[in-house]
């Protein structure tokens, strides 16, 4: 199983990345986090980061009534930036998302979204494919 502080470093080797936290989406605390937070209260991104992730798995609009349907991933677009939720799914309670905050003139969400579903299957003894930085 990959450690938090090894996927931590990996999330921050993708080209564009500027912060990325490993969040308990129950309480809204960080396991683990590395780089800038987009505001300077990290605590008030990771809460909202638990939020946002919330939302998506419970909310009517968004919760399948189709078996084993469920929430992959969230990303949230702005003018400098993209935020990836990525749902860190086990077998047991899932209460963890990998979060990255991605320069968008300097990262490729397509790559970045790609790379974080590999760290995630890591945290939980997948055997994820090295993170490249191809493209810089």
């Amino acid at each position: 199983m990959s450690g938090i502080d090894d996927c931590l470093a990996q999330a921050m080797a993708i080209h564009g990345a500027i912060g990325a936290s490993i969040i308990d989406h129950t309480t809204g605390f960080a396991v683990g986090a590395v780089g800038r937070a987009p505001t300077d209260d990290p605590d008030a991104t990771w809460s909202g980061v638990a939020e946002i992730v919330n939302v998506a798995a419970t909310g009517a609009p968004f919760a399948s009534s189709r078996p084993g349907d469920r929430v992959e991933d969230v990303i949230i677009t702005t003018i400098e930036g993209y935020h990836l939720i990525q749902q860190v799914h086990t077998v047991f309670d899932s209460r963890l998302v990998l979060y990255l905050w991605l320069h968008r003139a300097e990262g490729n969400l397509a790559m970045a979204r790609r790379q974080l579903r590999l760290l995630a299957d890591g945290l939980t003894g997948g055997t994820p494919a090295p993170v490249t930085t191809a493209g810089r």
